[in-house]
């Protein structure tokens, strides 16, 4: 019996408001009573690309070939919060509204066409009484293209300061919840981050037109924001990007929702992170908890979700220059600078800013500036480290006032020691400081140290590189002008190291190695710190926030070219719901199209593969049940068909199976040993009689198989298999890719071939595939005069995809008679190179049942000589 809560979260996840209550109190949620608000906001809803209860015929007119030009598209950028600050007037009557010149979301629009409309939806930082928000609402749009979403106060809580901020922010951040404190998942919280998504959902929707916008979504605020949209709009173009870390998957793996929110990043089109560490992360998380594969082709990373591309964009952002530049030319800044370097003087400066937070590393870095002081006397009472300590925003609790007090401790007692009247050795600022004055010290600092333990991009490198590049007319021009140079010590840890190969990087846990990186960047002689910093200043000034989202824009389009020309179907229910995207003219077979062909044809050929087709692939016992056996013999008693079971079971298992059918033709182990009847005997398909490479294969195999717990090997007569569905899902599949390189080196000038499938790696003859089988079948009827005019074939995985193209391409080359009805199926929606589909095994049986119905009982003489074997065994 389900709780209460989790009801009520199927309900919410589902679309249904009405399941929780979030009327609540408080100044953004009204009073309980009070009838809806009357919408003023324009808008631009369309009929949704939803195709799920729609028919074949007409879904398939609903698809359209024309692609849209991106620069006359609209992009409708959603986060958590807007770039645009919010205040009430100080008579209080009214808002007063102004952009956010320090927001990101502001900048992305440097990179986009210049005729491209941008509309921002988010939540606003003040809390807008119920009776002013459609006046807000409207102003914002009307005036900065805002969609503003106004959750209740209680949701907004639990869902910004409850779930994002105490579960996913640690987790990100690779912080289990090990304290009593934190010790506890709260279902409550999920919830309403859940609702808070659902509501951001509904802003999006009443503003999109789904045929012509691009959706891009930040950070994790928003995670579950793919599915509401998806679910409401299967061809919608939705891009995400995540600008924290993304923790390993045996930390990812604690989280009890874990399943939920990588569904819904899987509902976007293109997923961007900064690194590739964090993209690592989440691939292997999909792999481990979902089975999920990805490839990469052409430079490209994507993952296959039920026929859907999901593209993975690695690209760091970077910072806006021209927006640097101008704020470089202040009056103020130069005037600032002068009283630093006054302050500073004969001083060597390094320097620190970041957010008090618990993951910035602060108090490590002044334990190794301390170190370093220590290590090298020849510093004291000549290096200072300024730390600026920027108080985060609502930054409250128990967590950050000690870690306020440690640090300011630490500073004491460092200055305590090795201070001296007029010098202390760090200086910390405990403020937040404004633009000019942090450009001012990025101006004058010798040296900037960034050792936080776990952040996503941190830009405060790339600032100081091009503050440090110079202010034009303050240090003089031409060839009179001061060579520019500069140095970083960077975690190991945050999102800008890899892209800073010039910066000394460190491990902020080890203080020894710190303190030694601290030395080595001040003593590192000028040459070498001018050319750090012009190697740095190039890539700064080349990779920044507009082509950050110029190249995400770009991918962003090109994973979604595809979206019109493709059949859509919704399927799963809650967080469960996935798009299976599929080609137009795949649709499913219907028992009374392929009845009525076949009651029409005089020779009949019926190939069918065994496990996931006749029997279910999660059965435990193979064994066929008596209905499948009684259809077989029902087909096969219609003298115009000829009916092949084609499998990759060892002919033993299959002989003994089908004993009681003595009319039935078995291809075993992909159409090696082959067979019309039962009574005769088993031809061999293939001019390979010597095995000498399975002595080679095999102790290949054992290596892995040892190393690889819950892998097994198969022995075949014809093939070697090795099985890895048992064991580890990434060790696994990265023990089978090793296995495949491993094997085709030393199988390289032996007649075989090596291929990896559904959990497997394969070793068999060349030439031996399902393919060949259905073309030698058809060849000898057409030899025997006896033409096909009927063909079925019907599969579930990927080595029936070789007898689907073989039948494509026999009909290609005229075997049989172009006007031939032919039928490939496969079993279950899912990408193929079949036409046709059927949901299951049930529904096979019913087809093949109904086809057997339709069967004439009439005897056919030349039938017994159709097939004749080449070889005996």
């Amino acid at each position: 019996m389900f709780s209460r809560s989790y009801t009520n979260l199927l309900d919410l996840a589902n679309g249904n408001l009405s399941a929780l209550d979030y009327a609540g109190s408080g100044g953004g949620s009204g009073s309980a009573g009070r009838p809806p608000r009357p919408r003023r906001m324009q808008r631009t809803l369309t009929t949704p690309g939803t195709l799920a209860d729609l028919d074949e015929e007409l879904a398939g007119s609903v698809a359209s070939d024309v692609q849209s030009s991106l620069a006359s598209d609209r992009i409708i950028v959603v986060a958590n919060t807007l770039p645009v600050r919010c205040e009430r007037r100080a008579d209080g009557r009214g808002w007063a509204f102004s952009w956010d010149e320090d927001s990101l979301l502001l900048h992305l629009r440097d990179g986009l066409p210049d005729d491209m409309e941008v509309l921002y939806v988010g939540s606003l930082r003040a809390d807008v009484p119920a009776s002013d928000q459609d006046d807000v609402a409207q102003a914002l749009l009307d005036r900065f293209r805002c969609v503003p979403a106004f959750l209740p106060r209680d949701v907004s809580d639990r869902f910004y300061h409850g779930f994002c901020k105490q579960t996913l922010w640690p987790l990100f951040h690779y912080m289990l919840p090990f304290t009593a404190d934190h010790g506890r998942f709260d279902r409550s919280n999920w919830e309403a981050y859940v609702l808070a998504n659902k509501l951001f959902s509904q802003r999006v929707i009443e503003v999109l037109n789904p045929e012509d916008d691009y959706i891009w979504i930040h950070d994790y605020h928003l995670l579950a924001l793919p599915s509401f949209l998806r679910r409401r709009f299967n061809r919608l173009r939705i891009g995400f990007f995540l600008h924290s870390p993304f923790p390993s998957s045996e930390l990812y793996r604690s989280l009890p929702v874990r399943d939920e929110i990588l569904k819904s990043l899987l509902n976007c089109d293109l997923i961007g992170f900064h690194t590739f560490d964090y993209a690592r992360h989440f691939l292997s998380c999909c792999s481990r908890m979902l089975g999920l594969e990805y490839q990469s082709k052409r430079g490209y990373i994507g993952l296959d979700y039920f026929g859907r591309t999901v593209g993975i964009k690695i690209m760091p952002v970077g910072i806006n220059m021209v927006q640097l530049k101008s704020q470089l030319q202040l009056p103020d800044l130069e005037w600032r600078v002068a009283e630093l370097r006054k302050q500073f003087a004969g001083k060597t400066l390094l320097l620190g800013v970041d957010d008090l937070d618990i993951f910035k590393g602060i108090n490590l870095k002044i334990l190794a500036f301390e170190q370093m002081l220590k290590i090298h006397p020849k510093w004291q009472g000549r290096a200072v480290l300024v730390q600026i300590a920027n108080p985060r925003a609502g930054g409250n609790g128990k967590d950050l006032e000690g870690l306020k007090a440690e640090i300011e401790q630490s500073c004491a007692r460092i200055n305590g020691q090795l201070g001296r009247p007029g010098y202390n050795p760090v200086e910390l600022v405990n403020r937040t400081l404004s633009s000019v004055e942090r450009m001012a010290y990025y101006t004058v600092a010798e040296c900037v140290v960034v050792t936080a333990v776990r952040d996503g991009m941190n830009l405060t490198p790339y600032e100081y590189i091009v503050c440090r590049q110079g202010i034009p007319g303050l240090d003089g021009s031409g060839s009179d002008a001061p060579k520019r140079k500069s140095m970083l010590v960077v975690s190991e840890f945050i999102g800008c190291s890899p892209s800073l190969s010039g910066a000394i990087r460190v491990n902020p846990w080890n203080i020894d190695t710190t303190a030694e990186a601290m030395n080595e960047s001040i003593a590192l002689s000028d040459n070498e710190k001018q050319l750090r910093h012009e190697k740095h200043y190039r890539y700064v000034s080349t990779h920044d926030v507009a082509y950050w989202s110029k190249s995400y824009i770009h991918d962003l389009e090109r994973s979604c070219r595809d979206h019109f020309r493709r059949r859509c179907w919704g399927i799963g229910l809650g967080f469960g719901f996935r798009v299976v995207a599929l080609d137009r003219n795949f649709k499913k077979l219907t028992v009374d199209s392929i009845v009525a062909d076949y009651k029409k044809s005089n020779s009949r050929v019926i190939l069918l593969d065994y496990d996931g087709t006749l029997v279910p692939q999660t059965t435990i016992n193979r064994t066929p049940n008596e209905t499948v056996v009684n259809i077989m013999n029902a087909l096969c008693a219609d003298k115009k068909n000829v009916v092949f079971i084609v499998s990759g079971r060892g002919r033993v298992s299959l002989e003994k199976w089908f004993s009681s059918c003595p009319e039935l033709g078995i291809a075993a182990e992909h159409g090696y040993f082959m067979r019309r009847t039962r009574d005769e005997q088993w031809q061999i398909n293939n001019q390979c009689s010597e095995f000498g490479w399975m002595q080679m294969a095999e102790p290949v195999m054992n290596l892995y198989t040892e190393a690889t717990d819950g892998s097994y090997i198969e022995t075949k007569e014809s093939a070697l298999v090795w099985h890895h569905q048992d064991a580890d899902p990434g060790f696994g599949s990265a023990q089978a890719k090793e296995m495949l390189d491993h094997l085709e080196s030393v199988l390289a000038n032996e007649p075989v071939s090596v291929k990896s499938g559904q959990h497997i790696v394969e070793v068999k003859p060349q030439g031996v595939n399902k393919g060949f089988v259905a073309e030698k079948i058809l060849s000898m009827l057409t030899e025997n005069k006896r033409q096909a005019d009927f063909v079925l074939c019907i599969g579930d995985d990927r080595s029936d995809e070789d007898m689907f193209e073989g039948i494509a391409d026999i009909m290609k080359r005229s075997i049989v008679d172009p006007q031939t009805s032919l039928y490939a199926c496969t079993v279950g929606q899912k990408p193929s190179k079949a036409k046709y589909y059927l949901d299951d095994t049930n529904d096979v049986l019913n087809m093949l049942e109904a086809l057997a119905d339709a069967s004439e009982e009439v005897s056919s003489p030349e039938e017994s000589e159709i097939l004749s074997p080449s070889e005996d065994v």
